[in-house]
C-alpha cells in the first residue's frame, strides 16, 4: 500500500526524467501517442521529451510531480488558480522534439487549451504506473494525497481522461464528466473532460 510517507514531491532532475521516463513507457498504447508519433521507431523518444518538458515545468513551481518511493508511479499536476505560463523557450523546444510531427502537437495543445475551464482548479495532467505495477492502486493512493490538500483548500480539479477504463476509475475519486465530455484529435480519438469538486469538508 503507498501512503503520504512512501511518495515525495519531486524536485531534482534525476527525478523528472524518472517521471517522463514512466509516462511514456505506460502511455505507449494509447491511441492519442500513436496518432502524435505515428514513427513507431520515434513514437517512445519523442514521447518521453514531451513529457519530460511538462513534468519539468510543473515540478519547477508551475505546479507539482509526485513519485512513490520505489519509482513506480507518478502524477503531474499543475496549479491554474492563477494564469498559467509556458515553459521556457516552449515553442522551440518542442518543435525541436517533435520534428515532422510537430503539427499534430501543436493541434494537441490547441484542443486542450481551447477546451479548459476557467475556473481556477487544479489540472491533473499525468497519473502514470508502471505497467507491471497495474491494478494495485498505486494511482488512486496519488490521487488521494493531492485531492485531500485540494478538498482542504476548497479547489475543483480538472482532468482529461484516455478511456473508459481511465473514466471509471476518476468516477470513483469523485469526477464527473463536463459537457461537451468528449473532445477529439484529427483521427477521432477522444479525451474525456472531467470535473471533481472539493469535498465538503474542505471549505
Amino acid at each position: 500500500m503507498t501512503t503520504p510517507g512512501s511518495v515525495r514531491q519531486v524536485t531534482s532532475a534525476d527525478e523528472v526524467a524518472v517521471a517522463a521516463d514512466l509516462i511514456a513507457r505506460s502511455f505507449d498504447h494509447l491511441a492519442a501517442n500513436h496518432y502524435l508519433v505515428p514513427d513507431p521507431a520515434r513514437r517512445l523518444a519523442t514521447m518521453r521529451g514531451f513529457f519530460h518538458l511538462l513534468a519539468a515545468h510543473a515540478a519547477a513551481g508551475a505546479g507539482e510531480v509526485l513519485l512513490t518511493a520505489d519509482r513506480s508511479a507518478t502524477a503531474v499536476w499543475f496549479d491554474r488558480t492563477t494564469e498559467p505560463g509556458a515553459p521556457e523557450r516552449y515553442e522551440e523546444r518542442l518543435a525541436e522534439l517533435a520534428g515532422p510531427h510537430h503539427d499534430r502537437f501543436v493541434e494537441l495543445d490547441d484542443l486542450f487549451e481551447a477546451h479548459h475551464p476557467g475556473e481556477p482548479h487544479w489540472h491533473l495532467a499525468f497519473l502514470a504506473v508502471d505497467p507491471t505495477q497495474w491494478k494495485r492502486g498505486l494511482g488512486s493512493a496519488l490521487m488521494r494525497i493531492t485531492h485531500a490538500r485540494l478538498d482542504r483548500a476548497g479547489l475543483p480539479a480538472y482532468l482529461e481522461a484516455t478511456g473508459d477504463d481511465n473514466r471509471r476509475l476518476y468516477r470513483r475519486h469523485g469526477y464527473v464528466d463536463l459537457t461537451p465530455s468528449a473532445i477529439r484529435l484529427g483521427d477521432g480519438t477522444p479525451f474525456h473532460r472531467m470535473w471533481r469538486v472539493p469535498a465538503d469538508g474542505g471549505r
